[in-house]
Order: C-alpha cells, then sequence, then structure tokens
C-alpha cells in the first residue's frame, strides 16, 4: 500500500474523532507497512497517542524522530525489525511486544554467518569469527547499554557455537537494580475496583530487586533424629517484576499463585521445566528460573490475579502439521478466565466464567481442554476449551456446575481416579464431588465432606492447602494450628458406604508454623516425595516424607519436624531489611530442580537444587 494518511489514522484510531491529537490508541497492524511508510511529520501530529499496534507488518526498522512522547504500548510483532535502538525516543513506554522479528536474534544471526561460509573453512576459526560477528553486527537495546549487550550477545554466541546451533533465547535487557523500602503492612483482602480495558501481553523489563549468593538454610528441627542429608539449595534471584508502573517502591502488591509450565518432554525420565508463570496485581509474568528474565509479562489494569495454570495442546496448523504448545489461563477478581498464548505473545480467549473472584484455577491432568474454576460464589464449573482454531481463538463449554456450601479455596483432582472425583479445600473444610461426566446431573452438590480426628468442631475449619504426595497421600493444611495433614484418600474412601460425611484415615501429622494466619498454600513435588509451605516470617518449611510413609504403623504420634526450613536471606534487598515478609505460596517443579515462593510483599524468589 501506499504511504499512511490522516484520514487513515482517524479511521484506525481511537477515540473516533475528526483531530489526530485526539487519538490515544492507534492499529496500523497488517497493511503491509514499510519503513519508509512512516512519515514522522504525520505521525507526530498524534500527540495524545498512548498505544500503536505495528504488528504483521514489513518493518526493518523505526524512524528517529516520531515524535511519540506520550506512547506506553508498542506492538511491533512480525516484523523485520533489526535494530531497536529507535526505542529510546518513548521515554513513558511500559508495554513492548517484538515477538516474531528473526533478525533480532542471535539464532538469526548464526544462521545467515553458515550460509555465508566457505567448505574448506576450519571449524574453530569460523567459530571464533562468529563469535567476533554477533558481538560486533548484532543491535538490541538503546546505546546507553551497549557494553551489557555486548557481553550478553558474547555468552549466547558461544553458548549457541557449543550446542551446535541449537535455538537459544534472545538476550533480555534488564533495568538496573532498584532500592527496596521497607515493607507495608501485608494481607490485604480483595476489593472491589474499576475495569478498564485490557493491556496485550508482551516482553517486559523485570525489576530485580537482589541476586544473592547465601541463604540460610537450616536442617531438622531441635529433637529430630532426622539423618537425611538436606536439598541443597541455592538462591538464584529476587525479581519485583509484578509492580504497579514497575516502580521500585510497591511493596504492597500480594502475589497469590505460581506454577511451572509442562515439560515438553513430559512422561520422560528427567522431564522438567525452569519456565514458571507468577500472579499478583495486575501481573502475570513468565520467568525464566535459570536467568531471572521475565520473558512475558501479561498486565489487565483494574484486575488482581489470584491463580494461574498450565495446559499444553495440540493443535493442527493450516499446512495440516500437529503441534504442541502451552496455553497459560489466568483468572481474578474479576470472574474472568483470560487464555494467554504466551509464546505468541497475546490473549487467545476470554471466558466469562463467574460474576463474583475466582479463587483457584486447575485443569485435568488427563484432559487437556477441561479447566475447573472455583469462585466466591461458591461454585466449580468445568470447561471444555475445546479445540483452538488456525487464529488460536476458543469456543469454551460448560460441562459441569458443582455446588459449594462455603468458598472453594484449592482444587485438587484425585490422583488415583481423577476422571471421577474432585476435592476441593473450602472455607467450610475439605469436600469432594463426582464429576464423571457420564452421569446425568449437569448440577450437583457435594458427595462427601471429610472430617478431621480433631473432633466435630473441625470439620468446619477452613483448609487452604491441598495436593496430592502420591497416588493416595493427600497433604492438607488448616483443620489443626501449627500442623500439616497426611492422609490416605484410599483408606478415607473405602469405608465410606452411603455416609455423606467421613473421618479421614490420618496417616502422620508435619510440625508447621503455629500462626493463625491463613492462605498460605502447600504445594508438593510428588516426584521427589516433597511438601512444601510458606509461612508468615518468610520463611519456606520443606518435608520429604518418604521415609515417613514408608514406616511401618503406627507412625510417630507427634507432629514430625521439617527436613528443612529455607530461611529468607536478612538483610536481602541492597543491605536494606524487609519486614513482615509472608510466603503466600511456594511452588517446585516436578524434579524439584527449581523453587519459587511469592511474597506479600511484591517479592519473587527463586531458589536452584545444586
Amino acid at each position: 500500500m501506499g504511504p499512511l494518511s490522516a484520514r487513515l489514522l482517524m479511521q484506525r484510531g481511537r477515540p473516533k474523532s475528526d483531530r489526530l491529537g485526539k487519538i490515544r490508541s492507534l492499529d496500523l497492524s497488517g497493511l503491509k507497512l514499510l519503513s519508509e511508510h512512516l512519515d514522522p511529520k504525520l505521525l507526530s501530529r498524534l500527540t495524545q497517542l498512548q498505544e500503536l499496534d505495528l504488528s504483521n507488518n514489513q518493518l526493518e526498522t523505526l524512524p528517529a524522530n516520531l515524535g511519540l512522547s506520550h506512547l506506553r504500548v508498542l506492538r511491533c510483532a512480525n516484523n523485520q525489525l533489526g535494530d531497536v535502538t529507535a526505542l529510546c525516543q518513548f521515554p513513558q513506554l511500559e508495554e513492548l511486544s517484538l515477538e516474531g522479528n528473526p533478525f533480532l536474534t542471535v539464532t538469526a544471526h548464526w544462521e545467515k554467518f553458515k550460509a555465508a561460509l566457505s567448505p574448506g573453512e576450519e571449524a574453530e576459526k569460523a567459530q571464533a569469527d562468529f563469535v567476533k560477528s554477533a558481538v560486533r553486527d548484532i543491535r538490541y537495546g538503546p546505546e546507553s547499554l551497549s557494553e551489557f549487550t555486548q557481553w550478553r550477545v558474547r555468552m549466547i554466541s558461544e553458548e549457541l557455537v557449543a550446542s551446535g546451533g541449537a535455538q537459544v533465547r534472545e538476550a533480555d535487557i534488564p533495568e538496573r537494580p532498584p532500592k527496596a523500602p521497607a515493607a507495608q503492612e501485608p494481607r490485604a483482602r480483595p476489593v472491589a475496583v474499576k475495569r478498564p480495558d485490557d493491556v496485550s501481553l508482551s516482553p517486559s523489563p523485570n525489576k530485580r530487586v537482589c541476586t544473592s549468593s547465601s541463604v540460610c538454610v537450616e536442617g531438622s528441627a531441635p529433637g529430630s533424629d532426622d539423618s537425611r542429608p538436606a536439598l541443597d539449595l541455592e538462591p538464584l534471584h529476587f525479581l519485583q517484576c509484578h509492580s504497579k508502573n514497575n516502580s521500585p517502591r510497591d511493596l504492597e502488591t500480594q502475589l497469590w499463585a505460581c506454577a511451572f509450565e509442562p515439560a515438553w518432554e513430559e512422561g520422560h525420565a528427567g522431564a522438567t521445566s525452569q519456565t514458571v508463570a507468577t500472579c499478583g496485581g495486575e501481573a502475570v509474568c513468565v520467568i525464566d528460573c535459570q536467568t531471572g528474565i521475565v520473558l512475558h509479562k501479561y498486565k489487565a489494569p483494574g484486575e488482581e490475579f489470584f491463580s494461574v495454570a498450565w495446559t499444553a495442546l495440540t493443535v493442527v496448523t493450516q499446512a495440516g502439521h500437529k503441534k504442541r504448545w502451552s496455553v497459560l489461563a489466568a483468572a481474578g477478581l474479576r470472574g474472568l478466565v483470560r487464555l494467554l498464548h504466551v509464546r505468541a505473545g497475546f490473549c487467545c480467549g476470554v471466558i466469562r466464567a463467574h460474576k463474583k473472584a475466582i479463587a483457584t484455577l486447575c485443569f485435568s491432568p488427563t484432559h487437556e481442554t477441561h479447566l475447573f474454576t472455583a469462585s466466591y460464589d461458591k461454585r466449580i464449573i468445568l470447561w471444555d476449551l475445546g479445540v483452538p482454531t488456525h487464529d488460536y481463538e476458543f469456543q469454551a463449554s460448560r460441562l459441569l456446575t458443582l455446588d459449594a456450601a462455603s468458598i472453594p479455596l484449592r482444587l485438587c483432582p484425585v490422583a488415583s481416579c481423577p476422571d471421577a472425583y474432585l476435592l476441593a479445600g473450602c472455607e467450610g473444610g475439605c469436600c469432594c464431588w463426582d464429576v464423571r461426566l457420564d452421569r446425568p446431573q449437569k448440577r450437583r452438590v457435594c458427595e462427601v465432606e471429610f472430617v478431621f480426628s480433631e473432633g466435630s468442631e473441625a470439620a468446619g475449619r477452613r483448609v487452604d492447602g491441598l495436593a496430592f504426595v502420591n497416588e493416595d497421600v493427600v497433604a492438607s493444611k488448616g483443620n489443626g494450628l501449627g500442623t500439616i495433614c497426611l492422609w490416605s484418600w484410599s483408606q478415607t474412601w473405602g469405608a465410606r458406604g452411603k455416609q455423606s460425611s467421613l473421618a479421614v484415615v490420618v496417616l502422620a501429622r508435619l510440625q508447621w508454623s503455629p500462626t493463625k494466619l491463613a492462605y498460605f498454600s502447600l504445594s508438593t513435588c510428588p516426584d521427589e516425595g516433597i511438601v512444601l509451605c510458606g509461612d508468615e516470617e518468610g520463611n519456606v518449611w520443606l518435608y520429604d516424607v518418604r521415609p515417613l510413609l514408608s514406616q511401618q504403623a503406627p507412625l510417630p504420634a507427634a507432629p514430625q519436624a521439617p527436613t528443612q526450613i529455607l530461611k529468607w536471606p536478612q538483610p536481602w534487598a541492597l543491605g536494606q531489611m524487609v519486614t513482615k515478609t509472608m510466603v503466600n505460596t511456594v511452588a517446585a517443579n516436578r524434579t524439584c530442580t527449581y523453587l519459587t515462593a511469592l511474597t506479600d510483599s511484591n517479592i519473587v524468589a527463586i531458589w536452584k537444587r545444586q
């Protein structure tokens, strides 16, 4: 097409106006624009422009004098950009999408370099020449970061050569570590907020608070005769990537949930993942645990995200090829489920699931398109996302509605029969539903309520932690102060008969913090037989329960001490104390290679197993 015109800008701009100076959002995607079509004289008249979409064009560079001083969101996915130093002209830029620009990656430079090699050229000299050319020619970031850029490009180039040309991720340029003031009072509950428009998924610079090389790790608590060696975990990163307006002073945003992406080799020995999704405030972040880089960030102003969950779908491309891709579901205060295509960088579907806030999400472990949502409206709904179209669009349908007597907080399909029964930890206790789809009822009440041995009073206590340790053993928290309960699903369910209330068969109890505060979510690492839970002091409690469960009955009556406790490094943030840090939730990948903890003070902590 020809150069842009004022008429075209007004047609594609929002809000609708006959004056360019009033346009705040402009969509110029899919117009086959070349770099020379971006007329600075014309575009500089967009004095109030805040959001510009240039995706799916043929841009090789951005003019250096566009004059868009108020621009906050820029989408340039699927172009031919090879140099992004022109981004320095946008001082207010907050969100940037650059996916699908092959010339920004070291890998593309490697392929180009290989094609130019002569057949008889010596391999070692060719590799050395490639590293030099990558450092010299690849430009990714403003000139003020040129030294860092060259160092990072050199590292990636050497890694690529060593791997024989395998795909590696392009460098992400982190911002300067900010200072961290003292935290404010924690534990704010959800409140009603306005609902402005969503902002798209895109890479965002992460606020790196601190990277520490030391952490206090305690072994078993005093009085324990446990001689097993503690897990050797090294703290890698402390990130502040959920801050409002990217402010390093925001230590009030509470982080609520994290989940590791399923490994592509899931089901094979040693399969693991080092990519974790975290949620809190108005943002969902996808983080590479090894590097501490925020790979993608999705923001929905006015939202407060409470839960995230992954699934891996099989889709058929337009060319007829099958491929697997990860979808991340995120939900929270507004009752909406957003389905995020992380690698492509956009939200590919929204389910208006509940009229009240969604407390938690859970995908079925056997049906990749089946998603459970649990809401403050005291309902759990099972959705079928369906198979996405070629344009990655979903048409979700409701399969079941499960009514609860109190607010469901945690969901957990029964490990030995996930298609038949669903467990839920609720404000009023622990309940179970029959979720078999061959039954005629599409709306169902609680099948069984579980009663813990502390007595009848315990039946009404909140269960805010729930996860399977293995095919049979359940870990739950909330029914007894200062303890985590391990109980047998098979033994408990086997004694059911026609009862609507069942006493759980307790196998053991684990000593935990005596705090009366709630909503510390426990998790498990079934491959390693590990139970994890944070506390109100910023600690992470780890329990290796395999030796405990292998003992012959009767098991010790007293609660078992943790195998070890990860102590929060103090002082940890650039020499400044952050007080009253609570670890709201903690999760590890399948092999416990990486461990992620989220706090009420807007900090993501990442450890790595040695």
